[in-house]
């Protein structure tokens, strides 16, 4: 069996910067509140009309084809992770492989939220691994800025939340002990409501303590009510207390977990890159795993959280300012709704 490393990698975010006081126009919030709860300064939105999460993405993606010396039509499969998909359906994979100019290769979309892109390159990973692919674009890409709640009612989730795309080119490598080590993934559903956004969807609120208000009708009309645009029951949901102890259990969890399959310990870890949920679940994480500053890298002050798109984009961040040099150790790992988590080992 081969081994898989991650050849190229890109990413890309919007040019438009909210700060914490411009969001004092649209809420009752201020720069202090949310940097004490996040560690957040600002975010980047994408344009309203013009950009979306899959023209995010192909930006990302040609950064990533081009670092990896290969070209859109050498891609053979494409796994893309978001939470905000252009189109209910289809997903946005087919909507890359189209506007790249591809050719009629496979193409992959998962929803693990704010895990996708772990998840995604894991997938990866067992594809290159027994041989079939040889060139896999995988992707995590977010537009979420187009369906949150900018009020006061929702500040305590939109705050957070940011816009951008991260790539990476997965290709089989011969060298020894280098490349993807190992990757681990895990979830636990039993307060999938904690972190959620219930519509549109097709559940009919069976999993609700509080049902919704359905039209009285035969069938249909139950995919989105005009109530629930009016009263917020369609905006994204978030428990933040419950959210955060999940958290701050599961990222050291699963790191050690991938520590210990390749026999090494957090003092090899020459690089963390947490999912960026919240700074104060990467100091936790940082402080219980005993890692110096340097050793792990953070940007949701400047980007937010970025959903399935942060893990790309601070690994590529990382590897532009100098942080991930060859032979390193990285370390990835995420947290998001499900709840899911994982982790990924590299060599670099």
């Amino acid at each position: 069996m081969f081994q898989s490393k991650i050849a190229g990698i890109g990413y890309y975010v919007p040019k438009n910067i909210y700060t914490n006081n411009d969001l004092k126009r649209f809420m009752d919030t201020s720069d202090e509140w949310i940097q004490e709860r996040t560690g957040i300064k600002e975010r980047r939105y994408a344009d309203r009309i013009g950009e979306s999460t899959t023209t995010m993405a192909v930006e990302a993606s040609k950064l990533a084809i081009e670092r990896a010396a290969v070209t859109p039509q050498d891609i053979d499969f494409i796994i893309f992770a978001t939470l905000s998909p252009d189109y209910y359906f289809p997903g946005c994979a087919v909507l890359l492989q189209r506007e790249m100019g591809m050719g009629e290769i496979g193409a992959l979309d998962i929803r693990n939220q704010c895990s996708g892109f772990v998840y995604a390159l894991s997938i990866a990973d067992q594809f290159v691994k027994t041989g079939m692919y040889k060139n896999i674009l995988v992707v995590g890409s977010e537009k979420q800025s187009f369906a949150l709640d900018f009020s006061t009612r929702g500040r305590a989730v939109s705050v957070i939340f940011g816009d951008g795309a991260g790539a990476v080119v997965v290709q089989p490598t011969t060298e020894p002990n280098k490349g993807i080590l190992s990757t681990h993934l895990h979830s636990d559903g039993a307060d999938a409501e904690k972190l959620a956004m219930y519509y549109p969807g097709a559940s009919s609120g069976i999993w609700l303590d509080e049902q919704p208000e359905w039209p009285d009708k035969e069938l249909g009309g139950m995919f989105m009510t005009s109530k629930m645009l009016e009263d917020g029951t369609a905006f994204p949901v978030m428990d933040g207390q419950a959210v955060f102890k999940k958290a701050v259990a599961k990222f050291p969890e699963v790191i050690v977990e991938a520590l210990t399959k390749n026999n090494l310990t957090p003092s090899d870890i020459d690089l963390l890159i947490p999912h960026q949920a919240n700074l104060r679940i990467s100091q936790f994480v940082q402080k219980t795993l005993g890692l110096s500053d340097d050793k792990v890298f953070n940007n949701i002050q400047k980007y937010g959280n970025t959903t399935a798109a942060s893990v790309p984009i601070a690994l590529c961040e990382a590897w532009e300012q100098g942080r991930i040099k060859d032979g390193d150790i990285v370390c990835l790992a995420a947290f998001g709704a499900g709840f899911t988590w994982g982790s990924a080992l590299i060599r670099w």
